[in-house]
């Protein structure tokens, strides 16, 4: 190859790279300040009277919540009390018989004296995407205020205003310590907003729909087991 076309393509090249450098980069500032202005404090969350509090899932471990999903769960809790809503929604994945996140967050919050037939459960929030879409089609949520840790809660807001609620964030606290895991939940999402931009362009449903669960009804509904 000639030395004039080998510098061709390498410019070409580097102008590509560059455009989805940018590309990339502006996505993500979008979506950021598209949800800026509602992400809101606890107390401006309080006055809001949603139809839930949603409460997204993260790991556990049996029937004990990983630190992520508790710190989530505890501040769920506090918007309840606070009169955000007068009921919770908690979205995440029970797609195995042996992995629960919902019901080991629904027992959290019963052990704490929360009334089970406030508590809808969504057994099938395996991602942000799904769990926004499952609240507005299943439970027929218009209005919510969405719970998760600061890094994740610009997404969640977006996508739920994408599919047309209105939809408020309060951060829960991040247990990530040091750089590195920060660096890595900054980088994730950084490609996960890119990811889910696209995928509200064309709006996909979820791997699971269902049968409507009211959240203006009894929770349940929504159970798998019994709550006392």
């Amino acid at each position: 190859m000639k030395r004039k076309h080998l510098r061709r393509l390498l410019l070409c090249i580097a102008a590509l790279a560059a455009a989805g450098v940018l590309a990339f980069a502006g996505v993500n500032i979008y979506v950021t300040a598209s949800a800026a202005q509602k992400i809101v404090s606890a107390e401006e969350a309080a006055a809001l009277d949603a139809d839930c509090i949603l409460i997204l899932g993260s790991s556990v471990y049996g029937d004990s919540l990983g630190a992520m999903v508790e710190n989530r769960v505890q501040t769920g809790l506090s918007l309840l009390e606070a009169g955000a809503s007068d009921r919770l929604l908690l979205s995440g994945d029970h797609g195995k018989e042996n992995y629960d996140e919902v019901n080991a967050m629904k027992q959290y919050c019963v052990d704490r004296g929360v009334d089970p037939d406030v508590v809808f459960l969504d057994h099938a929030g395996f991602s942000t995407y799904e769990s926004m879409y499952r609240a507005k089609a299943i439970f027929g949520v218009q209005k919510l205020v969405i719970v998760t840790q600061r890094y994740h809660l610009s997404r969640a807001v977006y996508i739920a205003n994408a599919l047309g609620m209105d939809a408020y964030g309060v951060a829960a606290p991040d247990p990530s310590t040091g750089i590195l895991p920060r660096l890595r939940n900054l980088v994730r999402e950084s490609a996960a907003r890119v990811k889910d931009f696209a995928v509200c362009l064309y709006k996909p449903q979820p791997t699971y729909l269902g049968d409507a669960i009211p959240i203006s009804g009894s929770a349940a509904l929504s159970d798998d087991k019994e709550y006392v």
